[in-house]
């Protein structure tokens, strides 16, 4: 129709305004998509920044936006330089702004609680969600099919060597969820405003963005004329503290870590009893999920439902299992790897259980108490991935990782060895008394021996 309006805005409190085709009005409409306003964005933080409710719906969007700046960004090099970079056509950036706007559909409620430790589900990003999710039996995979873009988001999402996925331009990805692109630059800011922390990222760091013409990756350019961009690469650094220091004070935060043991604990629980299945927490919400797993519970027995009972109504009143013992990396570097293979890698759960157990078993025996133990990791390692955002440095041919030049950023080497030593491991009890806690911290020093604990429950 003549005259129809292309575009139509929304209000962002991040972004002020943000603008999204009606083709992306059309996939933001799905009950796919719209689950995601029930999936908070940090999932369990809110217990710790009561204002951190924001989801993934809002985070979407918000990816679309930057995603857009990237791309006017990488259009307006082309034309300053067009024999050293490429350009992002309005066909592709259509496919990249509807894989931005769809990068995080496949998100179970609290999935990283689920899926980082030891792979009770896959990750998020397994191609096979997203080969469900984009179904024709679906209305969003009819929708994309309407668009004539399934196949096109689906190679965007998904990995090299995925059946079914085209061969599509490195950049393509890159933009939407590399190690520094639109996913991770409005999820910082998100969670900063969210959050209430005070720390900002530059938003001209995406001013600084260009494609290799010759490998066609996605690179930021350090490089002006003979000269080191100093600027920009003190932006860049400053998003990779601020990614330290998010992940310190939130993501990783004790009390949502405690609160990840116990969803993952009632998940495990109940499907291993063969109640619930993976499939059955893909149309769920955060508030949803709790209720699921209390109905899947009844199927399994008193025990079961007893126990699952107990860890949902924790976490709906944030009565969390405390710490009894903490191990992190930096007193463990020797053994971090033992341990990881042990209890929480693939295969790792038969020696938690066992553990747990024995646990529970000698505290019993030395109080009289009955107390429930979660041995938990968050995460098997920590790594600081962002530090691999392909640059162009000043005198070097070609582009390379900016961590190959960590000698001559001093900063990048000290922040990619601090993220490392976020790692721990934890065990967490069912006790409040500080007496019953001690005794649960001198039996579980004793099985872990050759770690050692930081953490003093007395304190």
């Amino acid at each position: 129709m003549a005259g129809r309006k292309r575009f139509s805005v929304l209000r962002d409190p991040v972004h002020q305004d943000i603008y999204l085709t009606h083709d992306e009005l059309r996939v933001v409409d799905t009950p796919e998509f719209q689950r995601l306003r029930g999936v908070k964005q940090l999932g369990h933080a809110y217990l710790v920044y009561p204002g951190a409710l924001h989801t993934r719906f809002d985070h979407s969007i918000g990816t679309v936006h930057v995603a857009q700046k990237m791309i006017d960004a990488i259009n307006l090099s082309f034309e300053l330089d067009p024999a050293a970079s490429l350009a992002i056509s309005e066909e592709e950036a259509r496919v990249i702004r509807l894989a931005a706007l769809l990068h995080d559909i496949t998100h179970l409620p609290f999935g990283h609680s689920v899926e980082d430790q030891d792979g009770l589900f896959e990750r998020h990003d397994s191609a096979y969600r997203y080969v469900r999710l984009f179904d024709r039996k679906r209305k969003l995979g009819r929708v994309l099919d309407d668009l004539g873009v399934r196949e096109d988001v689906f190679s965007v999402l998904t990995k090299p060597g995925t059946e079914g996925r085209r061969d599509v331009p490195a950049y393509w990805g890159q933009l939407v969820g590399g190690t520094i692109a639109a996913d991770i630059l409005d999820y910082l800011a998100r969670d900063a405003y969210f959050s209430g922390l005070r720390l900002e990222v530059d938003a001209r760091v995406t001013s600084y963005f260009r494609i290799d013409r010759g490998s066609g990756n996605l690179y930021i350019d350090l490089a002006k004329r003979t000269l080191l961009r100093e600027d920009i690469l003190s932006e860049i650094v400053r998003m990779l503290e601020a990614r330290y220091y998010f992940s310190e004070r939130v993501y990783y935060h004790h009390a949502k870590v405690a609160a990840g043991a116990l969803i993952a604990r009632a998940l495990d629980r109940c499907v291993a009893a063969g109640v619930l299945t993976e499939e059955d927490l893909y149309d769920q919400t955060d508030h949803s999920i709790l209720d699921t797993l209390d109905r899947a519970a009844k199927k399994g027995g008193h025990a079961l439902e007893s126990e699952v009972d107990d860890l949902t109504g924790r976490l709906r009143e944030r009565r969390l299992y405390k710490r009894a013992c903490v191990f992190p990396r930096y007193e463990n570097e020797s053994v971090q790897e033992e341990l990881v293979q042990r209890y929480f890698s693939a295969g790792g759960r038969a020696a938690r259980l066992d553990v747990e157990e024995r646990i529970a078993d000698l505290v019993r025996f030395a109080t009289g108490r009955d107390v429930r133990v979660i041995v938990y990791c968050p995460a098997q390692r920590m790594q600081l991935k962002e530090a691999r955002i392909h640059v162009r440095w000043p005198g070097e041919d070609g582009i390379q990782p900016l961590s190959t030049y960590a000698d001559r950023v001093p900063r990048l080497g000290d922040l990619e060895a601090s993220y490392r030593n976020l790692w721990k491991f934890y065990v967490f009890a069912d006790a409040t008394d500080p007496a019953v806690l001690a005794k649960v911290q001198e039996i579980a020093k004793a099985e872990f021996g050759a770690a050692t604990n930081v953490y003093d429950p007395s304190a």
